[in-house]
């Protein structure tokens, strides 16, 4: 080889190797760790979090991946804000009620009784304050929220007797999702009980509790409520359309690229969509299910849902006096919700409720 050779490979040669090196380091790998609040067992709501490692890895070609862990695995069901708080775990997949001790504006970015429906609490994420005004209070306990999905409107719940009034509700030992509606339950005479979702069954069946609500006809069906429990009411006034979030650890976030920032964001986006989506389509299956299994499947009575309005209200009341952020937050989020409610009195309530009434 000539010397005019050996100079040309060996210039071609370092430049490949200049270049080389920066691109090797900006594709390094990440492992991460999201703990979950939920039970491998529910394919709709632990599965999100799966969807959402799912496409963190394809769109970040492999070179970055999260590797999901159900309730307990890690940690507590209950325990992974802290979790992710203090750094043990990246992040985090649960229902920012459960942490209403901390503060009870957790409460507000999931859901609280007769708060928004799905659709409006995304509206109220992306085009409200809700996002902004949340991940201002999560920045206290050193991380950031994403949308993490929705189930929609909720079931009320599996009793072992009627509820034909609030009286009903006196010394009734009741699962509950969250402190908050735990508060109103109080008031209406009920003995809340914080149980995870994975041993709700176990409690139905000794008679630990006399009644447990967790979300829908497709979940409930899974855990083999019906089986403990005759009598299935709705709606779950407490949960309209309750927000399942992903936290992440603000100095693990900060680590990240530009663009692994965005694939983080357009998961999380993806994830959401996908969970309310699942939800709309194995319901109405399961619920057909449930009623041929003889399942007694009830509404409240205007009685319920009147005293319970009233009495949430009256938490409500009690929360702005004591935390500065539930009122800041509370107040913003009802003055959206009265220009939701409004709209939505129109075109969808009257095209949905016409719809109900016919035969397809």
């Amino acid at each position: 080889m000539d010397r005019r050779s050996i100079l040309k490979n060996a210039g071609i040669a370092g430049v490949l190797a200049a270049g080389a090196a920066p691109a090797v380091h900006a594709q390094a790998a990440i492992r991460w760790r999201l703990a979950s609040s939920f039970p491998k067992s529910l394919d709709t709501i632990f599965g999100g979090a799966e969807v959402f490692a799912k496409a963190v890895k394809a769109m970040s070609g492999g070179k970055f991946e999260i590797s999901v862990h159900a309730g307990g695995e890690l940690m507590p069901p209950f325990g992974v804000i802290d979790g992710v708080q203090n750094g043990t775990v990246e992040m985090c997949h649960t229902v920012p009620y459960y942490f209403y001790g901390k503060n009870p504006a957790f409460a507000l970015g999931s859901a609280i009784p007769f708060g928004l429906n799905a659709r409006q609490m995304t509206a109220w994420m992306l085009h409200g304050n809700g996002r902004k005004l949340m991940n201002e209070l999560y920045a206290g306990y050193n991380m950031v929220s994403f949308a993490g999905g929705n189930t929609g409107t909720q079931m009320g719940g599996w009793f072992r007797k009627e509820i034909k009034s609030t009286a009903d509700f006196k010394g009734l030992k009741m699962r509950l999702g969250g402190a908050l509606v735990g508060e109103v339950m109080t008031k209406l005479g009920a003995v809340p009980q914080s149980i995870p979702g994975g041993e709700i069954y176990q409690a139905l069946e000794k008679g630990t509790i006399d009644a447990a609500e967790w979300v829908g006809p497709y979940d409930d069906q899974k855990l083999g409520f019906n089986k403990v429990a005759p009598f299935y009411y709705y709606p779950g006034w407490w949960e309209g359309g309750p927000e399942v979030d992903f936290f992440v650890n603000q100095k693990a976030l900060d680590g990240l690229s530009a663009e692994n920032k965005a694939i983080i964001d357009a998961a999380s986006q993806l994830a959401a969509v996908d969970m309310l989506a699942k939800y709309d389509a194995f319901n109405p299956k399961a619920l057909k299910q449930l009623a041929a299994a003889k399942t007694k499947i009830l509404p409240f009575s205007q009685q319920v849902l009147e005293a319970s309005f009233k009495a949430s209200l009256e938490v409500f009341a009690e929360n702005d006096a004591k935390s500065p952020e539930w009122k800041k937050i509370y107040a913003d989020l009802r003055e959206f919700q009265r220009d939701q409610v409004l709209w939505f009195r129109f075109a969808e309530s009257r095209f949905d409720s016409f719809m109900a009434s016919q035969k397809l």
